[in-house]
């Protein structure tokens, strides 16, 4: 899919054909310009040659059908993940990648083993839900949410990020609400400070992953750089700014950061009235596991005993590699 020569191609064309060719892209869906039969056939083959819609894909569907994967080839090659889970309350989010590959290197990631290959632009974003809604309109159904949660670290592509935000958001566009989108960060804190000035009413997550500094830094070396402190530094400026929770999120992972003691420091560090966590199982790979059911539990009941704001994210699409990075590295998490 190509749409950056689309304003150039209807240049001289009047004004209302650009409005006409953006409404069938992001309301109708189309997946060819030949269904744009309001444009001249002439019209519809230059499209078809310098703008096409196509977005080639591979897709793996779970077993219970509420999570489907996708790999999607950019024009150079590139490759990128995305994800849609479908849930019970009939909501659809997608998890969109926002760059190729990742420059973190975070330990539990498969992305991160992949290195860094490039940002994407904001309509390669802006595509990965295109997908995905051409998917749910067979069914009569659309996408309401979009997590910024797939590959690549979202603030190191603050602007295109943004740009693609603002396409998603558009009421003449694929019109998805800003307080459906969230942007997930491992805590880079000049783009947590440049989005507390948007005026758009955006969710932040934080990836903390830790409860303290000297386990992050092993897990996350950006925390080298970006350290707890100063990223809840900065997170209180945001709050302070925007008046919006924030959410946390904690990857369990056991024998790393899984013990009764991450517990009670995750819960000195997490209660606070406009903090939220977000409590996720790992996916399973030969380094890093998932902690028993019953380790789970205790880690839970601390810190509901400790009167932390908490919720646990149900796994979805374990039998189809569904986490970050994993359908391009063929890595089972």
């Amino acid at each position: 899919m190509n749409l950056v020569s689309l304003k150039e191609i209807l240049k001289g064309e009047p004004k209302y054909r650009l409005k006409q060719g953006e409404d069938a892209v992001f309301k109708n869906l189309i997946n060819d310009w030949s269904e744009a039969t309001f444009f001249s056939l002439e019209l519809r083959q230059k499209l078809n040659q310098f703008c096409p819609l196509a977005i080639k894909a591979e897709i793996l569907v779970s077993k219970t059908k509420d999570n489907i994967k996708t790999k999607i080839l950019l024009d150079d090659g590139a490759q990128i993940e995305s994800a849609l889970i479908r849930h019970n309350d009939g909501r659809n989010t997608v998890c969109v990648s926002s760059q190729v590959g990742c420059p973190l290197a975070c330990e539990f990631c498969a992305t991160g083993k992949m290195g860094f290959k490039r940002n994407l632009i904001a309509i390669e974003i802006v595509e990965q839900v295109i997908f995905f809604s051409r998917l749910l309109k067979k069914e009569k159904e659309r996408v309401t949410n979009v997590v910024f949660m797939g590959m690549g670290e979202p603030f190191l592509n603050y602007e295109n990020v943004m740009e693609a935000i603002k396409i998603l958001n558009n009421k003449n566009g694929l019109n998805i609400g800003a307080r459906h989108i969230s942007v997930s960060t491992i805590g880079i804190i000049e783009g947590i400070r440049k989005f507390s000035k948007e005026k758009l009413q955006i969710n932040l997550a934080i990836s903390l992953h830790a409860s303290n500094n000297n386990l992050r830094r092993k897990i996350i070396p950006a925390n080298n750089k970006y350290p707890i402190e100063l990223i809840l530094e900065a997170v209180n400026e945001y709050i302070k700014k925007t008046k919006r929770q924030v959410m946390f999120e904690y990857l369990l992972i056991e024998n790393v950061n899984d013990s009764d003691d991450h517990a009670f420091e995750l819960a000195k560090l997490i209660k606070k009235p406009l903090y939220f966590l977000n409590i996720i199982l790992y996916n399973s790979t030969g380094v890093f596991k998932s902690p028993s059911t019953k380790r789970v539990m205790v880690f839970k009941d601390i810190l509901t005993k400790k009167k932390v704001k908490f919720s646990q994210r149900y796994r979805f699409g374990q039998d189809i590699k569904s986490a970050c990075g994993q359908f391009i590295t063929k890595t089972c998490l």
